[in-house]
């Protein structure tokens, strides 16, 4: 552990995990945190409850701002363990000169997210700070939501299951940092930032029952996968072929050595469920846009106990790792 926090960090892999689980998980140690999951279940599993904050810069991006991925990425963990996002709170730390007319933008941007996942803030906090103390804005929520599904749970994941991909990977980190340094492309890379609970909602209610889903936000699908593979002692294995990724995505990795399941998803998740589910759920899963590119990407193993495996198409396998180092900090 380094003697002061670096960005790298902040990454979601493997230095934010070891942050988090020397400094956070041990002094504030109870059965609950100790579960990991996206959201925490209480109320004798009647109540999904989480919080997130959000730095990401630049605050406005191709297919989405700050306002919007808030709302997404809090009501998407609630989602992740079957419950219906209801209630948010919002704090805001604004910056000494902020345009009033970007937080106006900000926060209608904030209500329509809301909106489709039926939900409201009732509670809320601003608090401004003299320039320079923060970049223009930051934001926090938690949220509340009925758990209408139990049991759904990194834990629960086994051999045997079939696991999905709601979509293309990797979109909303490449946009982000496109969008951050000028990258000018051919045709241009949108972030897959979008709420998720519509798309879990169908699952539930057309019989699906996914052992664990997960939102595969910082560090991606290769920390997403890490994670399930800790938690439940079983080796994922992925066939690296099957993993969607745009043409766009591919380029911005060719070009500056990114992996793309390295890259952050905001309206991206991962499905763990059984095997004669999978081609129903995939097919519920395409009824939605920009889901036309979901995917059976592989199965639950115990070859390998707490490792994911990436099979190549041309017959050889290696591990896939957590990310490592300094990739793309302030990408939520």
């Amino acid at each position: 552990m380094n003697r002061t926090i670096t960005l790298a960090q902040g990454n979601g892999g493997e230095e934010n995990r070891e942050l988090i689980s020397r400094l956070f998980f041990k002094p504030l140690a109870n059965e609950i945190l100790e579960r990991a999951e996206d959201a925490a279940v209480i109320e004798e599993g009647r109540l999904a409850f989480t919080t997130d904050s959000f730095t990401v810069s630049p605050l406005f991006f191709p297919g989405g701002d700050i306002g919007k991925l808030s709302v997404c990425g809090t009501c998407n963990d609630l989602a992740m363990m079957g419950a219906r996002p209801k209630y948010l709170t919002l704090g805001v730390i604004l910056e000494e000169g902020f345009e009033t007319q970007a937080l106006e933008r900000i926060v209608e941007s904030l209500s329509r997210e809301l909106n489709r996942n039926g939900a409201i803030v009732v509670a809320g906090d601003t608090k401004v700070v003299p320039k320079g103390s923060v970049d223009g804005v930051f934001l926090n929520t938690s949220g509340i939501g009925e758990i209408l599904v139990e049991g759904i749970s990194a834990s629960r994941v086994c051999p045997g299951d079939a696991i999905l991909v709601s979509r293309d990977i990797g979109r909303h980190g490449a946009a982000i940092f496109a969008g951050r340094e000028g990258i000018e492309l051919s045709s241009a890379v949108e972030s897959d930032c979008a709420s998720l609970w519509p798309m879990v909602e169908a699952l539930l209610k057309e019989g699906i029952t996914p052992h664990a889903m997960r939102d595969a936000t910082r560090g991606g699908v290769a920390s997403a996968l890490g994670e399930w593979a800790e938690a439940s002692g079983v080796s994922p294995e992925i066939d690296e072929g099957a993993l969607p990724v745009s043409a766009e995505v591919a380029g911005i990795c060719e070009m500056l050595g990114f992996e793309a399941t390295a890259l952050a998803n905001e309206g991206t998740f991962l499905l763990a469920l059984p095997p004669g589910e999978a081609s129903r759920a995939l097919e519920i899963l395409r009824r939605f846009e920009g889901n036309e590119s979901a995917a059976i990407i592989g199965e639950v193993t115990d070859r390998y106990p707490g490792r994911v495996v990436l099979r190549s198409s041309w017959g050889t396998s290696r591990f896939l790792e957590m990310p490592t180092g300094e990739l793309l900090p302030r990408i939520c």
